[in-house]
């Protein structure tokens, strides 16, 4: 069998060889030599991959990503890798930033063989094997602070050629920044990449020159997926000996870390999270799963389908282990932990703006939208919630925990379901109330309205020990102020900050409506969140089932 699919493997690289080897290369601008898997729109069609497609304007190489234009600065067909920079950034202006907000989580870095056609097309930062020298990618952080940093370490002074809006202090800092090395009052307003690996750091004009020297991504993954064979997990560059290897490097890794975990995240119906590290370096969370009935087949066909997911805004599974009885779930670690510890708690030290907290809800919005609209299947996850909104080092969202999300066909609108799943006080009423419409879609989207109304209010929804009656509900009580014009009662808030919290709790009670059809998809959520306050329509009154008639009747289920 080994013999058969090494034989096989060997005839489709010499395809795929024979298939390419037609292409004279092409060039645009200082870039010359344009060749597989690279094409200039306008190449024949049998030339390089349609998604590494490049265009050339103005005599410039440009390349697409993430829907936004970056100047190719210099292509290694050796090491796999391509450098590009934002087109906004100007070598000699220091006043110039770059347009978008990027940083490595916007990347995989690993490789994943079976899914590669659902992946995205470049990495960054690629970790795999001890052996394996990383891209070099690193970030500039521009803050603005309220108060002038008397310590300033890493923070480098700016204010001379960059203005953000509002008083206060610009700085820049060169390298990672750590949530607890944000200083109090200072609020990050832009993230950009950076491949120089030496550069002053204590010096604005070097970090300035850092970022227009770009950052470097690679097409790795679409060489490992015709190098090695189905058998292998990961693929990987040897920099000692300039080759392409093969390894099933997470399960060789977790061999290692399995049996020492000390540090546990969280824990929830399906198992134990612990934090932990791979031989390579690199921390990750697994989630160690409880005992599973049966031969394990639809565990795989569920990492399978998850293993297919990736953006920006939706956890990233990085690989499994399956041993007897025993499942692994290896997830890309989130430094900054879940949102509820953020949203709820009054000890801790990190102040989340409002602003910060919009973002955020726009993100995990945009997450949910891919599950229900930008995949293969309709992915219903059922267990909206602040626990299972995860917080990366740049504080971007990522909705996790799949443990009790369904599959279907883009086109069911309606879902059969056997059990009632997800948490109360976040679970769409039609979950156990059939009456009222059938399960779709939509109830992930009421589950996003209770967690948005949250996160607006900064306090849970059901309130037993409020002041007042009428407080006791949130939704209910801030319907009414609301339809009345009067502001949120929001403490310490500045007037645009009370406006934001206005829009997301206007949009929440939108997505809170009784029945399902009268609840807008995700996809027009998150128009609603970028759009204008006053485009917004005050929905009908929420109608509520008595809290109690549901509690008795359904126990809740927590999942990690």
């Amino acid at each position: 069998m080994m013999w058969r699919e090494r034989a096989f493997m060997v005839v489709l690289l010499l395809l795929v060889h024979k298939i390419h080897g037609g292409c004279p290369p092409s060039s645009c601008g200082k870039i010359t030599n344009i060749n597989h898997p690279f094409r200039l729109k306008g190449d024949p069609e049998k030339c390089g991959e349609k998604r590494y497609e490049l265009g050339c304007e103005n005599n410039v190489t440009v390349l697409y990503l993430y829907s936004a234009q970056y100047h190719v600065q210099s292509i290694n067909y050796k090491k796999y890798t391509v450098r590009v920079v934002d087109p906004a950034l100007q070598h000699h202006n220091l006043s110039s930033l770059p347009l978008r907000f990027l940083s490595r989580s916007n990347f995989s870095d690993t490789y994943t063989h079976k899914y590669f056609y659902q992946s995205d097309p470049y990495q960054a930062g690629l970790k795999a094997f001890e052996n394996f020298e990383s891209l070099s990618f690193s970030h500039i952080v521009f803050v603005n602070c309220k108060d002038w940093v008397r310590e300033k370490g890493k923070y480098v002074e700016s204010g001379e050629w960059v203005k953000w809006e509002g008083k206060g202090y610009a700085y820049a800092i060169g390298g990672d920044l750590k949530a607890e090395d944000l200083e109090v009052g200072c609020e990050v307003k832009l993230v950009a990449p950076t491949s120089l690996s030496t550069f002053d750091y204590h010096s604005y004009s070097s970090i300035h020159t850092a970022l227009a020297y770009g950052f470097e991504i690679s097409w790795i993954q679409l060489v490992c997926w015709k190098h090695c064979s189905f058998l292998y997990t990961v693929c990987y560059f040897d920099s000692y000996n300039q080759k392409l290897k093969c390894g099933n490097g997470i399960l060789a890794q977790l061999i290692v870390v399995v049996t020492s975990f000390k540090e546990k995240l969280g824990e929830g119906g399906f198992g134990s999270v612990f934090k932990a590290k791979l031989r390579s370096g690199p921390s990750v969370a697994i989630k160690m799963l409880g005992k599973f009935k049966g031969n394990g087949q639809d565990f795989i066909s569920e990492v399978a389908t998850i293993g297919r997911i990736h953006h920006q805004n939706v956890v990233r599974l990085i690989g499994f282990c399956v041993s007897g009885s025993k499942r692994a779930l290896v997830y890309e670690f989130m430094p900054n932990g879940s949102l509820d510890k953020f949203i709820f708690s009054k000890e801790i030290n990190i102040h989340l703006s409002y602003e910060r907290i919009y973002n955020i809800s726009i993100g995990v919005a945009c997450g949910i939208a891919y599950l229900h609209h930008g995949c293969e299947m309709q992915i219903l996850h059922f267990d909206i919630k602040p626990h299972n909104i995860l917080l990366d080092e740049n504080f971007i969202p990522k909705v996790s925990d799949f443990g009790l999300a369904k599959l279907y066909p883009i086109d069911n609108n309606i879902v059969t379901m056997t059990a009632t799943r997800g948490t109360i006080g976040y679970m769409a009423p039609e979950l156990f109330y059939k009456n009222i419409g059938g399960i779709s879609h939509k109830a992930d989207v009421y589950s996003f309205g209770m967690l948005l109304m949250e996160m607006a209010s900064k306090r849970k929804n059901l309130n037993p020990h409020a002041d007042h009656s009428s407080q006791i509900y949130f939704p209910l009580w801030i319907y009414d102020h609301i339809r009345e014009g009067e502001d949120v009662d929001v403490e310490n808030v500045t007037e645009e900050e009370n406006k934001i919290a206005k829009k997301m709790i206007i949009v929440a009670l939108w997505c809170i409506q009784l029945k399902p059809n009268d609840r807008p998809s995700m996809n027009k959520v998150v128009k609603m969140l970028e759009g204008d306050i006053e485009e917004l329509e005050i929905p009908p009154k929420p109608i509520l089932f008595p809290e109690d008639e549901i509690v008795s009747e359904y126990q809740t289920i927590n999942s990690y």
